[in-house]
């Protein structure tokens, strides 16, 4: 491949995409091109030799054709975790998950480009209780009616240096003397961004991933009070977990929405009563072993 398209590629995740192509010595010669709302937003990147940032609106159709025209793959890795109230996902979620995948996959096919690789979640169905899950199957179920070579990865939530869920208990615990916790037994199996990355790369290497939809987790489930703890314990300010109730959980909820990048939605909470967990036996793809989530994070939460 010479060239690919990484749209989400200045965010959590797609920083680490990026950097493993990069890495890779099979994409020593691949020009990646990554869209961002912001310049700004992916100054990170721009050291990175092979990669080249275009501040770009890629929910315009236009836009987008231009993007892809040209590639030889995309890969789509936007992804968002609080999309509103009120519409069967919740407005945001319907642009981000829905719209977006139904757009690329328009793009690839009016510029002939056929390989494909998204990531959506873990659990994600049409009869999901929370509009991001349901949002995310509706994004997979357009992209897999254009006929693309396409891959798909689902991944449980997924930790790392800058992640916003260990790392944002871990923040939190500088001013919360404990945490009022929602679905403190809700469960979660978080795999590490460097495996999710990893497995996106190798992915356009393998022939035998066209087709395929791998559910992506780390090596132990959690229930969030114990990842709560964890955080904070290997932050250096361990804080006692209180669980909620479900009627103040959803109170809490409700309130938080009205916080600009509050921690919490209701949601979310619908997510939560769904495990975040793979079946019994599952492995990463490509022979990758997952790395255990206490391998990683006192590194990054110390900090």
């Amino acid at each position: 491949m010479k060239k690919l398209l990484v749209i989400g590629g200045s965010g959590f995740v797609g920083s680490a995409v990026v950097r493993e192509l990069v890495r890779r010595p099979e994409f020593a010669e691949c020009r990646l091109t990554l869209p961002t709302r912001r310049e700004a937003a992916a100054r990170h990147l721009a050291v990175l030799p092979t990669a080249r940032i275009v501040e770009a609106d890629v929910h315009d159709p236009a836009v987008l054709g231009r993007l892809v025209a040209g590639q030889d793959a995309v890969i789509n890795l936007v992804g968002i975790l609080k999309g509103g109230e009120g519409t069967p996902y919740g407005g945001g979620f319907a642009r981000a998950h829905v719209e977006l995948p139904r757009r690329i996959a328009a793009a690839a096919r009016a510029a002939g480009v056929r390989r494909m690789v998204h990531v959506s979640a873990l659990k994600a169905d049409a009869d999901a209780p929370s509009g991001y899950l349901r949002s995310k199957a509706a994004g997979e179920a357009a992209l897999r009616e254009a006929g693309l070579e396409l891959t798909i990865f689902r991944p449980s939530v997924i930790f790392g240096a800058g992640d916003s869920f260990l790392g944002l208990f871990a923040r939190m615990a500088r001013i919360a003397p404990f945490f009022p916790l929602a679905c403190p037994r809700a469960r979660f199996q978080p795999v590490w961004v460097g495996d999710v990355a990893a497995a996106v790369v190798e992915s356009l290497l393998r022939a035998e991933s066209i087709g395929a939809c791998y559910d992506l987790c780390g090596p132990t489930q959690y229930e969030l009070a114990q990842l709560v703890r964890y955080a904070t314990r290997a932050a250096g300010r361990p804080r006692p977990v209180i669980g909620l109730p479900d009627a103040v959980a959803w109170l809490q909820a409700w309130a938080m929405e009205f916080i600009p990048g509050g921690p919490m939605t209701r949601d979310n909470i619908r997510s939560m009563r769904i495990p975040s967990t793979c079946e019994a036996g599952c492995a990463l793809p490509f022979g990758r072993v997952a790395t255990p989530l206490e391998a990683v994070a006192p590194g990054y939460l110390r900090g």
